[in-house]
């Protein structure tokens, strides 16, 4: 079975992912819109794709598409995901899922209603670390877990000031302010995507941004934001608590590793940090640092990167790390480029198999609120000054 995709949205990240899903023998057309035509007609004439839309609201309307995939403006998720289904398309989103409770309440009861695949495609998920956990959890070798740490560092000077003056155009400013956790599903997605558990309360504390220079400043804030940095601590059902970061103002390598782990059990434990991993036991340290490292599979200054900030270019050259199992993925993807230490090929692959296979997927809408609402609730604690607050819960996946 194939199906035909609907890219909504041609920026910085969506051009790396056209590819993939046109090379997937599962995906038979690629059509791709956006709100400045010309770069829907540039990435369309780059990448052969079969042609573009005028609008989201035309894309929706032809029948010629059957399910869309959004790379939009990370606050845009929500209503553009709920316009999607309604309109009777699989979706695939990029992170974060949406920016309110009600959206992701919504999404999750028009998926049960119509039985359309979505999937929000969190790289996280197939983070090497991520990945090695999971394993290693599965077979018990962490003892009982009970602590966890999850972070997205990722400092403003090293790319996303270029990044949001591509998306954002004049008023740029007026969006770079998005509040950290509201984009937390880098860093909650690679705990919970080892640790088969949930968040059910949260404190979290923000810091001030005092640059200066009309970013996290209210006035200008289109979110009322004046928060770079920020902490949470969640409490996890079944006991135990995970620690999350989200800089935005960080004295850290983001360009080599913008996201790290660390997992903690009653018999052993592992740390991630910029360019070490360790695994580490009551007998000693073992450094598996290559086990983690993916190989890259595109050169920094490929033309393709054109257009992304050289900070930002370590993202999409990735190849895969030998803790990855590539043996379901198909051949097509053998020799095309990846990103986000090798998880782009395992998103694509899910998102198509489960709309072929009317399956699940791994980050399905429960999953995906699962990632996503901690941040949420998250936000509003750092706004009430620390205050711990309950986590609301969609509850599992329903089966079959």
């Amino acid at each position: 079975m194939t199906f035909s995709l609907g890219i909504v949205g041609a920026g910085q990240f969506s051009g790396q992912f056209a590819a993939l899903f046109q090379a997937h023998p599962g995906v038979r057309d690629v059509y791709v819109t956006d709100l400045l035509p010309e770069r829907a007609a540039r990435l369309a004439a780059a990448q052969g794709l079969a042609g573009t839309f005028p609008s989201y609201e035309a894309m929706l309307e032809s029948t010629a598409v059957d399910a869309v995939a959004v790379f939009t403006q990370r606050w845009t998720h929500g209503p553009l995901v709920l316009k999607g289904l309604g309109a009777g398309k699989h979706i695939y989103s990029a992170v974060p899922m949406a920016i309110t409770t009600d959206e992701i309440s919504a999404i999750i009861e028009a998926v049960r209603a119509t039985g359309l695949t979505y999937m929000m495609g969190e790289t996280s998920q197939y983070n090497p670390a991520t990945v090695h956990a999971r394993n290693q959890i599965a077979e018990g070798a962490f003892g009982r877990l009970f602590y966890a740490e999850g972070d997205y560092v990722h400092d403003m000077d090293l790319g996303f000031y270029e990044a949001y003056q591509y998306s954002g155009g004049e008023n740029w400013k007026a969006t770079a302010s998005y509040p950290p956790l509201l984009y937390p599903t880098h860093a909650v997605g690679g705990v919970l995507g080892a640790w088969r558990t949930h968040a059910v309360s949260v404190s979290a504390i923000g810091v001030r941004d005092d640059r200066g220079d009309g970013v996290f400043d209210r006035s200008v804030s289109q979110f009322d934001n004046d928060v770079s940095n920020a902490t949470a601590l969640f409490e996890v059902a079944g006991g135990g608590s995970f620690r999350t970061n989200e800089f935005r103002r960080v004295g850290y390598p983001s360009h080599i590793r913008e996201s790290r782990f660390r997992f903690f059990g009653t018999e052993a434990s592992m740390e991630q940090l910029a360019t070490v991993a360790l695994w580490q036991d009551k007998s000693g340290v073992k450094d598996i640092s290559e086990l983690l490292e993916p190989k890259p599979t595109l050169a920094p200054d490929d033309p393709s990167l054109a257009h992304i900030a050289p900070e930002l270019r370590a993202a999409f050259t990735s190849g895969s790390a030998p803790v990855h199992d590539r043996a379901r993925l198909p051949r097509e993807f053998d020799h095309l480029h990846n990103g986000h230490e090798g998880s782009h090929h395992f998103l694509v692959d899910d998102f198509v198999t489960a709309v072929n296979t009317h399956a699940l997927p791994s980050v399905n809408a429960w999953v995906a609120a699962r990632y996503t609402l901690p941040g949420i609730i998250a936000h509003e604690s750092a706004r009430q000054g620390g205050i711990r607050l309950r986590i609301p819960d969609f509850g599992d996946a329903p089966q079959g």
